[in-house]
């Protein structure tokens, strides 16, 4: 593969995730924190017109906005769908300025710690490989590359998507900020060892978590929510959950257990955002992946 050039850090995706936007603000204001030898570090506040509102989105997900059929449909008129144009037009693999890696940093209410998600390109996996190795608190979600699509990284066939959490939405936290600092730091280290040819021996057994399916909350006939996270496993991303363990509590206090046939690993629990998407979990399993 040939050496990367250039790579685009992008934050505020959504515009209540402020760790990304803030980062990028800061980036911005510093750039030699990002300075490389050899490649150029770009950086982008993607969604601007949130991020002043202190919204998630304006119209709609702008991270659900970049699938190739939508892009090229200039009939999709919100401004979130004209922003991806614009955005790919710059950055896509056929844009004015094109990139060879994005990596998009977002925040998650959801107990997720420090997240990378990727799909299962051998470039992406030695990066999180590495990242794993430097810090084993680094937790690594593949998605499929189907699922990952409509994503703002799906127009760049390399790079990774950040969640750090949990953080509320519209704030700031300080330590979790710095860690996602951290990480992106390694990150941008790791293409310049690679661009070098220089990157270390490290363990090739990478631990992950494979995305799997989604779980919502119970609902009745109006769509309306009847039931809540279970106390038991709130906040309690990558822990086991087994058939028979109480998952969702009902408003007048009664447990609902998961009847599923095998053990989950659960993510994204009880991720605020995920509400009107219909989602009260994601489930994942566990893997072993030799790189």
């Amino acid at each position: 593969m040939p050496p990367i050039q250039r790579v685009l850090l992008v934050g505020g995706t959504h515009g209540n995730e402020f760790t990304g936007a803030y980062i990028i603000k800061k980036l911005e204001q510093h750039p030699n924190l990002v300075h490389r030898e050899n490649f150029e570090t770009v950086t982008l506040l993607a969604n601007p017109k949130a991020f002043a509102a202190v919204r998630r989105y304006i119209d709609k997900d702008l991270n659900r906005c970049f699938r190739q059929v939508d892009l090229q449909d200039l009939t999709r008129s919100s401004y979130e769908d004209i922003r991806a144009r614009e955005i790919n037009n710059l950055f896509g693999a056929n844009g004015k300025t094109p990139v060879d890696v994005i990596v998009d940093i977002h925040s998650t209410t959801a107990n997720m710690g420090l997240t990378v998600i990727t799909h299962e390109h051998p470039f992406n996996l030695q990066l999180v490989t590495y990242l794993q190795s430097l810090n084993p608190l680094v937790k690594v979600y593949i998605l499929p590359k189907s699922q990952e699509s409509s994503s703002l990284p799906s127009i760049c066939e390399l790079g990774c998507t950040i969640e750090v959490g949990a953080i509320a939405q519209g704030i700031l936290q300080a330590e979790r900020f710095e860690e996602t600092e951290a990480l992106i730091g390694n990150i941008l280290n790791y293409f310049e060892l690679y661009n070098r040819g220089e990157i270390p021996l490290f363990d090739n057994q990478l631990t992950c978590y494979r995305h799997s399916g989604t779980i919502d909350y119970p609902r009745n006939e109006s769509g309306e929510i009847q039931a809540m996270i279970h106390p038991k496993i709130q906040f309690q991303d990558y822990q086991a959950l087994s058939p028979g363990e109480p998952i969702f509590l009902t408003f007048a206090g009664e447990a609902i257990v998961y009847e599923g046939t095998s053990t989950i690993y659960p993510v994204f629990i009880n991720e605020a955002a995920y509400y009107e998407k219909g989602i009260a979990m994601c489930i994942t399993q566990p893997q072993q992946v030799i790189v």
